[in-house]
């Protein structure tokens, strides 16, 4: 079947429009404009409108129309606002309800004509260039009559500020009214001009009236909560109805207002008595909000004086010297507390913390150092533990070398431990030797092995020792020559490692003196070319004592055996006698007397009674003594920390640091062979591990260039030439 062909021929006329279409139209779109700004019924279906929009748009009317239907929308907003012009509500509320349903219906009557007029929003609003879509011609056309009235924008201006500023002192206001006119000022373009300014101008006045209200009427730790729960209530506020861009201006407000403007008041009111009360809560809140404005190096600052006030008025306290070292760990503890829970561990805080400390305890001289090293001995010496297991004892340790860190004159305290190891290890005080070693070995951590040889020392000694006594009761020498029911326990110290104590002679019983020769004898005759020297004052005995109620064991010193064993001959001994007889200097026979007739054990009695050994005094075997255990101790009287005791041992340690600048002095200036007084006193301070004065080092100096060590230079008497 052959193919056909489909031919189309065009219209032999064009068609026409009916007479009067566009006006047709239009009338019936106008009376749909109308009833939407009347809020009443549109006659007509919304298709059939949009029919008409798009039959208009299609014959080249999209331009008049939108002429038309921005005619109709001008005259209808400007009838509004004259409206909201006119008001004469006095409550600022109201008008803003007035305001808001009038916006209100704006946008809902600008979505529906676009609806009805959607097809000439797409085509010509979007295709013309300067034609704005209708829902945003609405919004210009609004902006333009909101301008026309001044006052109706300056009253809503006026009542949001005034519902802000309710909300601000506690009242509940309608935060959706807020929200919705602020989203008008947004979506209108005017919110940073016509409402950020002067809600920020606002701002500023009502915080700064409140931050001085509040500082003068309340304290520290209130107010700091009282910033914090305001800027916390402008957070919400910005997530509640203000727009996102107020908020960064609006904190900086708040912070310049309450805390830049307070923040030298608030540490000087207040911050002393929260590190005093330990209030971490509020310190961290004052923390957290000094970071907030960048003023945490004052805080530091503050951090920093009040440890060293503190610190010092503790350390300068003479009458509590005695509880100084705990009063300080206590500090410490608290300080830590501070740091890591308030400041957050931050490494300035930490920095601060450190010099603070270490300032204040160097204020008074060698006196710390001491009190540390009497600390750590209590807590080393049986009976010191205060029933502390091995994890606590080791805790403790640790902390008094904390403050030991802190100590620059360590020399004095190595001086004093020493001092007070020898006791602990000669007497068998020490709680354990493992707690020893591991201080030890902890000091040594800290200080070097150089610090610790002379302790290691020591412990060598100790041990030595123990394996010397072990052979000789082993010997025959010992037993031939030693009487059976006689144990006899020696300790044979280096001289260059123990303390220099002094030399007290005596005349020992016979038993006593026989086992030392004994002994000695034996010692010789295995280590050729030594010395013994004894140290009767340091000797302990245990004696066997029958008295008419029983039969006791007596743990006492040397010399008070000494004593006690011239009753085995006689009831009753004068103070001059006992002395001829036992040759012990006459201070050290009074304090041993003392011990055993005045003390809480009386194994003597004296006549007359009284404290004090006087020159007449008579001596007599107590008859009458008892006791509930079998084993008595009966305590020297202690010189404890007699002034004496603790100024040799300084001494010593001064003596000790001029041998330590003598020798810095000698070996700069052989390095330098020329150096000036500044320069040399400089590398003195820099290389010399105490605290030492200029004027100090200027007799070393001198001193070194009398002995011909150094000489002055010829052409400047401030530089030092070495001599070779």
């Amino acid at each position: 079947m052959p193919a056909r062909k489909l031919i189309i021929k065009p219209l032999k006329s064009k068609p026409k429009l009916p007479d009067g279409f566009e006006a047709e139209t239009w009338a019936k779109l106008q009376d749909a404009v109308h009833a939407v700004h009347a809020k009443r019924p549109v006659s007509c279906s919304l298709e059939e409108l949009y029919r008409a929009v798009e039959d208009m748009c299609l014959h080249r009317m999209a331009d008049r129309l939108y002429g038309s239907l921005q005619r109709e929308c001008d005259a209808h907003i400007g009838r509004q606002l004259a409206g909201l012009a006119a008001a004469q509500t006095a409550d600022p509320t109201i008008f803003l309800q007035q305001v808001q349903a009038c916006w209100a219906d704006h946008c809902r009557q600008m979505l529906t004509l676009r609806s009805i007029f959607l097809y000439l929003d797409r085509t010509h609003a979007i295709s013309t260039a300067g034609v704005k879509s209708l829902f945003e011609m609405g919004l210009q056309l609004f902006r333009n009559h909101l301008a026309e009235h001044p006052e109706v924008e300056q009253r809503m201006v006026d009542g949001l500020l005034a519902l802000v500023s309710a909300e601000r002192g506690g009242e509940t206001v309608d935060r959706s009214l807020l929200s919705n006119l602020l989203r008008c000022f947004t979506s209108l373009g005017t919110y940073a001009a016509v409402f950020q300014e002067p809600f920020l101008r606002a701002t500023v006045v009502h915080y700064a009236a409140e931050g001085q209200h509040y500082m003068a009427t309340t304290d520290v730790a209130e107010y700091l909560l009282h910033c914090e729960r305001r800027l916390a209530e402008e957070y919400e506020r910005c997530q509640h109805y203000l727009d996102p861009a107020t908020r960064k201006p609006l904190i900086a407000a708040i912070e310049a207002q309450l805390l830049e403007r307070h923040i030298g008041a608030v540490l000087e009111k207040g911050f002393n008595e929260l590190m005093a009360l330990r209030r971490l809560e509020d310190l961290a809140r004052l923390y957290n909000l000094a970071a907030r404005i960048h003023a945490l190096d004052p805080v530091k600052a503050a951090f920093r004086a009040y440890i060293k006030s503190t610190g010092l008025a503790l350390i300068m306290d003479e009458e509590k010297d005695k509880e100084m070292v705990t009063a300080l760990l206590d500090m410490k503890a608290a300080l830590d507390a501070v740091l890591h829970r308030s400041f957050q561990s931050a490494e300035p805080f930490a920095h601060a913390l450190k010099d603070a400390f270490e300032h204040f305890i160097n204020q008074r001289a060698n006196r710390p150092a001491e009190l540390v090293a009497k600390f750590i001995d209590a807590e080393l010496r049986s009976g010191g533990k205060g029933g502390k297991s091995d994890d606590e004892l080791e805790a403790t340790l640790d902390k008094a070398l904390m403050l030991f860190r802190y100590i620059q004159g360590k020399d004095v305290f190595e001086a004093f431990y020493k001092k007070d190891l020898a006791k602990r290890l000669l007497l068998q005080r020490s709680v354990s030797n493992d707690a020893e070693k591991g201080m030890i070995t902890k000091l040594k951590a800290e200080c070097g092995s150089q610090f610790t040889n002379k302790l290691e020392g020591m412990f060598n000694d100790m041990e030595l020792s123990h394996d010397i006594v072990s052979a000789f009761h082993r010997s025959a020498t010992a037993k031939s020559r030693i009487p059976p029911g006689f144990d006899m326990n020696v300790s044979i110290l280096t001289s260059g490692y123990w303390p220099t104590y002094p030399i007290l002679d005596a005349v020992l019983p016979e038993e006593l003196s026989r086992s030392q020769a004994v002994f000695k004898d034996f010692y010789l005759s295995k280590h050729s070319g030594r010395r013994l020297v004894w140290h009767n004052s340091l000797g302990t005995c245990v004696l066997r004592a029958q008295f008419p109620k029983g039969l006791k064991e007596l743990s006492v010193s040397l010399f008070q055996a000494t004593v006690l064993m011239l009753f085995n001959d006689a009831d009753e001994l004068a103070l001059e006698d006992i002395a001829a007889a036992t040759g012990i200097e006459d201070r050290e026979l009074r304090r041993t007397l003392q011990s055993l007739a005045c003390g809480k054990v009386r194994v003597l009695q004296k006549e007359p009674k009284g404290r004090e050994v006087d020159d007449k005094d008579v001596f007599r075997y107590n008859r009458d003594f008892a006791a509930a255990l079998y084993r008595v101790k009966i305590n020297a009287i202690q010189l404890k920390e007699t002034v004496e005791e603790n100024k040799k041992t300084n001494d010593q340690v001064l003596q000790d640091r001029q041998y330590q600048i003598d020798a810095a002095i000698v070996r700069i200036m052989k390095t330098r062979k020329t150096l000036s007084h500044k320069l040399l006193v400089a590398e003195l301070l820099q290389q010399l591990k105490f605290p030492i004065r200029q004027s100090d080092l200027k007799k070393r100096i001198e001193s070194l260039i009398d002995r011909e060590y150094l000489e002055r230079d010829e052409d400047d008497a401030n530089v030092y030439n070495y001599l070779a």
